[in-house]
């Protein structure tokens, strides 16, 4: 029986974003039962900013002959012959390029084996052209290639995709805020960070309840913070996300979402006041919320 067949795959992109200051992190998690599961997160200065999960669609029995198939590949397919290719450890790339690490669990034998490389791209762009530091990168690059397609698919976009780095300050649904609003506590160019600071005291104030606590504190010359509060909810299960900050030709637009339970959830009757705040490198003005789209959470099925 090949290596791997009875077992999983596990598959991890990280791309430094923002001069390295933040990252992407991608993973795929496949069992030979064909079930799999795919992870992101986004960070910016050492905090996580936001995550996101999805798995596969319908019965984990449809993928498992996509994952024999890739497992056989290993040993009749030249373009994916991994045996001796050797393991490398590298901690980190050059550039802008990701680290991708792709193990693979025999479960018969209760062993694995592990590679990593560098490349171009993220886990939906990942490209095989300038992958290192030696030749046999290509072929864990394409491996990799493979993994995604016959999971999440070539259609795969990722939730973060052309996204500033972010990390959260605070996230929830206890805050002094009642109604529906959006918050940007940027230092004009050329302005006084000062001012800044004093909005966003007052602010910090505001969003607990009047105490006179400090505020995280925030670097205004290099930094930005971003808040978005939904307003009032009766049920549990309503979050607030922020998933992404994009420069455009015109400024900055934030995009966030309103996460609810989905079909099949009885959520129980309470009042919340879901919020977001994160902080992301300073971009152009004017930085606008985009309209607050809904995203259903499924319970069940």
């Amino acid at each position: 029986m090949p290596f791997g067949r009875s077992g999983e795959i596990h598959v991890t992109v990280e791309t430094p974003l923002h001069l390295g200051l933040g990252w992407l992190r991608q993973e795929i998690e496949w069992a030979s039962g064909g079930g799999w599961t795919m992870y992101e997160e986004i960070g910016y200065r050492d905090v996580v900013g936001e995550q996101e999960g999805r798995r596969n669609p319908g019965l984990p029995l449809q993928y498992a002959d996509n994952y024999s198939r890739v497992i056989q590949a290993l040993d009749k397919d030249p373009n994916f012959q991994l045996a001796e290719v050797p393991p490398l450890e590298l901690t980190e790339c050059e550039g802008d390029n990701s680290r991708i690490t792709l193990r693979i669990i025999d479960a018969p034998s209760a062993q694995n084996r592990v590679w990593v490389r560098c490349a171009s791209g993220t886990l939906a762009t990942l490209v095989t052209a300038g992958s290192g530091p030696d030749v046999d990168a290509a072929k864990v690059v394409q491996f990799v290639q493979m993994v995604r397609t016959q999971t999440v698919g070539t259609a795969f976009r990722s939730a973060y995709v052309g996204s500033l780095p972010f990390g959260t300050v605070a996230k929830g649904t206890d805050t002094g805020w009642d109604t529906h609003t959006t918050f940007v506590f940027r230092t004009p160019d050329e302005g006084d960070t000062k001012e800044t600071q004093a909005a966003w005291d007052e602010f910090w104030r505001e969003h607990n309840h009047g105490a006179r606590t400090l505020p995280p504190g925030v670097d205004w010359e290099t930094d930005m913070v971003l808040a978005g509060f939904l307003g009032v909810r009766e049920e549990v299960g309503d979050s607030a996300e922020i998933r992404s900050v994009i420069t455009i030709a015109a400024g900055t637009k934030v995009e966030w979402v309103e996460r609810i339970p989905g079909d099949f959830c009885v959520p129980a009757h309470r009042i919340v006041r879901p919020f977001h705040i994160v902080f992301a490198p300073r971009a152009p003005a004017p930085v606008e919320f985009s309209e607050v789209r809904l995203d259903p959470v499924t319970c069940g099925t």
